[in-house]
């Protein structure tokens, strides 16, 4: 495993992510750890100091549902082809737009873990990597679905990937077996994340006591009573927001719009109503949600570049969000549904030093600043060790 580093970021602009921001401030890091996030400058001899002037440190990114393992990705092969081909660079990506946290959107396990391991051993540099497990509900019993998720408590995995509900009428031999998966995760540790594609799905999903909730629906609006329901439920939220919005220069350099998989807008999206009328659903019922206190995070569900995904999210985040709100949004919020609150979201002392220092200041309150800062990522610095320092090359 890379050591941690002690490490003394002086002379930046902390946004804590509680609604605090120190305009010029110090931030120690001991043993992989924030020591003290405090305004001025701190002493910390004998540490190695990192000049933050003219950067603003913010939390290191989280996307709580990515298609992280490609299954051969872009030279083929297969996922042991791609751990071993792309893996590196494709982390890289990660690292260099800011993420240093990835939970995986659902698929196999086995590989995801695997790349677990390699970076967690130190072989490969890359974000934090938290793997989830596939609880597939077609022909599933009660009893098939709890032995389920006792399997993946028993590999160390804590989280289903997105769980599907049928949209509109769901099949209640699968929610009962939903159901009983809910409640034998609580027991052993597991989350049971469902994939909340219609207002139907979601509130039907709520009503069971599921915990997570992946995506806000993109099928109806969402009312008020709706998003109050989460709330009283304690379910959290996970969702991308440009699901439905045109995808521009990732697939294609000819203007083209495109979906996230590459298929042709708005034709080729997947289980929506069409002619992008899902681009309106997503962001809107996320503020519905966010409005209503429920816990509402960031994550992207695509499989392309990260800088790009990033992009894609915050553009269409930015109809309906603040930059004040993405804070919340892309830090606290996110650590608290993958359960890491008191780990990772925030500047705080205690916190695991996850820190992004990001050219600009995307608060700054003017047309040249604003939620475009955010892609403006200069260093990546993950458990207190800088693993991207884009100034060295200027």
């Amino acid at each position: 495993m890379l050591a941690a580093q002690d490490l003394a970021i002086n002379n930046v602009r902390i946004i804590v992510g509680t609604g605090q921001v120190i305009e010029q401030g110090t931030i120690v890091i001991r043993g992989g750890r924030i020591a003290s996030a405090s305004a001025g400058t701190t002493a910390a001899p004998g540490v190695r100091a990192l000049d933050g002037r003219g950067l603003t440190a913010v939390a290191g990114y989280i996307d709580a549902h990515r298609h992280i393992v490609q299954g051969g990705g872009r030279g083929g092969g297969g996922a042991d082809a791609w751990l071993k081909d792309q893996a590196p660079a494709r982390m890289q990506e990660f690292l260099d737009a800011g993420y240093t946290t990835l939970m995986s959107a659902g698929g196999a396990a086995e590989p995801v873990v695997a790349l677990r391991k390699a970076i967690d051993s130190g072989q490969m540099r890359g974000p934090r990597i938290i793997p989830s497990g596939p609880l597939p509900l077609n022909n599933a019993t009660p009893e098939s679905a709890r032995e389920t998720i006792r399997r993946l408590a028993a590999a160390d995995i804590h989280f289903t990937g997105e769980v599907n509900v049928n949209s509109f009428t769901p099949d209640p031999k699968q929610l009962e077996a939903l159901a009983a998966a809910i409640d034998e995760g609580k027991k052993v540790g597991v989350d049971v994340a469902v994939h909340a594609a219609s207002v139907v799905a979601m509130n039907a999903a709520v009503r069971l006591g599921v915990p997570k909730l992946v995506h806000t629906p993109h099928f109806q609006w969402m009312s008020e009573a709706d998003a109050q329901a989460v709330k009283a439920a304690g379910t959290q939220v996970s969702s991308c927001a440009g699901f439905g919005a045109p995808v521009f220069n990732v697939f294609n350099r000819d203007n083209v719009p495109t979906f996230r998989d590459g298929g042709k807008w708005p034709d080729a999206i997947l289980d929506g109503e069409g002619r992008g009328r899902e681009a309106g659903y997503k962001p809107v019922n996320g503020r519905t949600l966010f409005d209503n206190g429920v816990v509402y995070g960031y994550c992207t569900d695509t499989g392309y570049l990260p800088a790009w995904g990033l992009h894609q999210e915050l553009r269409v985040l930015g109809l309906m969000f603040s930059p004040t709100d993405l804070v919340k949004v892309l830090g606290p919020n996110s650590a608290s549904w993958i359960n890491m609150s008191k780990e990772l979201g925030t500047l705080e002392a205690g916190k695991i030093a996850d820190i992004v220092l990001l050219g600009g200041n995307p608060l700054g309150g003017t047309p040249q600043n604003g939620f475009w800062d955010f892609l403006n990522v200069q260093v990546t610095i993950k458990g207190g060790q800088v693993l991207v320092d884009k100034r060295a090359a200027k």
